[in-house]
């Protein structure tokens, strides 16, 4: 499975990803305030504004999943229902951690949802910790949400 740097014909595919799948794993666990902010157009404005920093597995126009990086931060990671399972998130994952690594990061971090545990056994299994559970801000239209997340954390070097 090859992973790629993502283009403008997979942008509204991506969002569809995006919005299932945030609907799928944090609509139950999150406050409600926070999700009237997820619209699948906020996906889109998302991602067309941080499109460099998206990968995708899948054929142009038509990807099964996407990670984005910022900084030192494993920023997002999701792939369709319909491959869940099957090794996308995995490559994903390892392609994300190679281009941070690329970067001369060292350790690298993500948020996952407090509650997120589906989310949070794949990270495990990939050799992410845990480390602590903090108050983040996340991004929404008009400013940021304080959100408290599982910090996980992972030595690249």
């Amino acid at each position: 499975m090859r992973v790629r740097d993502a283009a403008a014909p997979d942008v509204d595919r991506l969002a569809d990803i995006w919005y299932e799948g945030w609907r799928d794993a944090h609509l139950d666990i999150l406050p409600p305030e926070l999700a009237r902010y997820r619209t699948r157009e906020s996906f889109h404005e998302r991602l067309v504004r941080d499109l460099p920093m998206v990968r995708v597995v899948g054929p142009p126009g038509a990807p099964l999943g996407f990670c984005m990086i910022r900084d030192d931060e494993l920023y997002q990671l999701y792939v369709d229902a319909s491959v869940r399972g099957q090794g996308s998130a995995a490559v994903l994952l390892a392609d994300a951690e190679a281009q941070l690594a690329a970067r001369g990061v060292e350790t690298a971090w993500l948020a996952c949802a407090i509650g997120n545990d589906r989310a949070a056994r794949f990270y495990e299994k990939h050799g992410w910790m845990r480390a602590a559970t903090v108050r983040t801000p996340v991004e929404i239209p008009d400013g940021v949400f304080p959100l408290e997340v599982w910090r996980y954390e992972k030595r690249l070097g």
